[in-house]
């Protein structure tokens, strides 16, 4: 089962904050938007997400569909046949898709209560 890229979603206080604290890291800003209190971060090939206000706790994401680099990638594991491997395999979801085909997601939690987040974007996106 192909998951695509990870990224570590990271719920923070104060985005502006946050941040600057991970460009001293090494990060530069990838995507996002900073006044709708969300962006993307890279460092090489590592990527995180700073998110303020949108969820508790920190999420483990993985994105089908795209490379480290949110490339397109010709042919991936849609997050439909994940998710029915997944529920074929006994893990309890979360979330559910709500479609047959194309964009949606999937969550679930981890046996230690890490929240895990499948998200496949349409091309492009």
């Amino acid at each position: 089962m192909e998951l695509g890229a990870f990224s570590v979603s990271l719920s923070v206080k104060d985005i502006r904050v946050s941040k600057a604290f991970y460009e001293k890291l090494g990060f530069t800003e990838y995507g996002g938007d900073i006044e709708q209190n969300w962006l993307i971060l890279k460092n090489g090939h590592t990527v995180i997400g700073l998110f303020q206000g949108m969820f508790e706790g920190n999420v483990l994401t993985f994105n089908p569909g795209w490379d480290q680099d949110g490339n397109t990638l010709p042919a991936y594991t849609s997050v439909q046949a994940i998710e029915s491997q997944l529920t074929d395999a006994g893990v309890v979801l979360t979330k559910k898709t709500t479609t047959n085909s194309g964009p949606d997601s999937i969550a679930m939690v981890d046996p230690d209560g890490n929240a895990i987040l499948i998200d496949q974007h349409a091309p492009g996106e």
